[in-house]
């Protein structure tokens, strides 16, 4: 049906003809072209990747390690996993960059490689013609026998991502836990069944539903977390006398809320919200991309601090963030970048 090749990462179905769709060429091709732009810039060997709960995920993921592996590549699994993860896995490690394997909201049929630098931060633009140009000259670089890289599974960074996050100096886990929330969860049939819950009870939150709960790549709905495709959510929130209700994407780096009366807070409020507290507690400037709201600006006025705009794309508003020194940021898909954290998306 289609392969979109962008800076950022390889998107197409699964399937079909090799450069039409992708195809498990394709992601020979494309994985073996990263690896060798990473070979020729660092002598780190070092490479973390994870995957969201499709139907096509481990296959992927299976195709892109061992091929890494015959670029000489150490390969650092860490499965079933968010978006999030990754990006700090990727600095955890001091690896040299990092795959995750995602089509974020699109679709079963998608998947993805999104390409991470050694900062975990998803590459430039710079580093993304490299890879498409060494791709399309197919000028890969394969190593002989006795230098082909490993492979490990990596199964900590679950734990290791939840206690950074209760751990954070604004989280407050005491208010939390005594609050008594309950809370339904929608994480569409992927890795967000996994960790959203787990979080949840780190943070003392004991009455957890959740929805689409199986993780089996078959999403139950359209899996972009937009008003339209939270019915069921909403409806759960209120059968169940909940506090609020939580959607997230499959790769978990969007997240947006449902109100106790089932109505929609909405993906383009997340941020603003999350903001409104940091700002509270740590003065200084936001940014977000220029499709998102105007509520971050007025809200950043409001503290006493300067809003900036930029373009659209993760990568962006990290660039546009480190340039104004902004204490936090994101996009109005309900991403949300905190800097002092990580600059990716928190979780």
């Amino acid at each position: 049906m289609a392969l979109i090749k962008s800076i950022s990462g390889i998107r197409g179905t699964i399937g079909g003809n090799p450069g039409e769709n992708l195809t498990p060429l394709d992601i020979v091709k494309f994985t073996a072209a990263f690896a060798t732009s990473l070979n020729s810039d660092s002598s780190n060997n070092k490479i973390v990747i994870g995957r969201d709960g499709r139907i096509s995920g481990k296959m992927v993921s299976q195709l892109c390690a061992n091929t890494l592996i015959g670029c000489g590549f150490h390969v650092i699994d860490l499965g079933l996993t968010t978006t999030p993860t990754v990006e700090i896995a990727v600095k955890a490690e001091n690896a040299a960059g990092g795959i995750i394997l995602t089509a974020s909201h699109n679709p079963k049929e998608w998947n993805a490689l999104k390409l991470l630098n050694s900062e975990g931060e998803f590459i430039d633009a710079e580093a993304g013609e490299k890879v498409l140009t060494i791709a399309e000259n197919e000028a890969f670089y394969f190593v002989p026998v006795d230098k082909l890289g490993t492979y490990k599974e990596d199964n900590s960074y679950l734990q290791k991502h939840i206690e950074a996050v209760i751990n954070y100096p604004l989280i407050d886990v005491d208010a939390i836990k005594k609050a008594k929330f309950k809370i339904v969860v929608d994480p569409i049939n992927s890795s967000g069944a996994i960790y959203v819950p787990a979080l949840l009870k780190a943070l003392g939150v004991k009455d957890i539903v959740v929805i689409n709960e199986e993780v089996n790549g078959r999403f139950e709905h359209n899996p972009e977390p937009l008003p339209k495709n939270l019915n069921a959510l909403s409806s759960e929130v209120v059968k169940q006398n909940a506090s609020l209700g939580i959607a997230v994407d499959p790769d978990v780096d969007r997240l947006c809320f449902v109100c106790e009366d089932g109505s929609m807070f909405g993906e383009e409020y997340t941020l603003v919200a999350v903001a409104d507290y940091i700002l509270t507690h740590r003065k200084g400037n936001t940014v977000s991309n220029m499709s998102s709201t105007k509520s971050l600006k007025e809200i950043t006025h409001n503290h006493g601090g300067e809003y900036f705009p930029s373009a659209v794309g993760e990568v962006n508003v990290v660039n546009k963030m480190k340039e104004v020194n902004a204490v936090i940021g994101g996009e109005g898909n309900g991403g949300i970048i905190v800097p002092d954290f990580h600059y990716g998306a928190m979780l």
